[in-house]
């Protein structure tokens, strides 16, 4: 520890602050651009939401694509699957958006609909 005291104490290193500059997109420059970030510049629309969760449920190999008809298909009345197939629907959907939906909401969702207004409601989706 007293080392690194002694090599602190007598390194000097400049300290030079950066002022952020807002450029128009193209505008070049031969300073340091700044690039604003967020992390939620990304968040998926509803449509899209929509169309992702009913190609999963499509998809599903006991699924008939065809009585798939709105956006609104509750899993075991309109397609006949039972709650273990309601189940493994909803861990595909996990594994499309990238998200962990926990075991009390996963129990609940048992529609699109529901798949879709949950998958919705959270930012963090992709």
């Amino acid at each position: 520890m007293t080392l690194r005291a002694a090599v602190v104490r007598y390194i000097r290193l400049p300290i030079q602050t950066l002022t952020p500059t807002v450029r128009p997109l193209g505008a070049s420059s031969s300073s340091t651009l700044v690039r604003w970030m967020s992390s939620h510049d990304d968040h998926i629309t509803e449509e899209e939401v929509i169309h992702r969760v009913l190609s999963v449920v499509k998809s599903f190999p006991k699924v008939d694509p065809s009585k798939v008809v709105s956006h609104q298909v509750h899993f075991q009345k309109d397609l006949g699957l039972d709650s273990l197939d309601n189940v493994e629907i909803v861990m595909a959907l996990e594994e499309e958006f990238k998200l962990e939906i926990p075991d009390k909401e996963a129990d609940k969702i048992d529609s699109s609909y529901l798949a879709i207004e949950y998958i919705s409601s959270h930012l963090m989706a992709s």
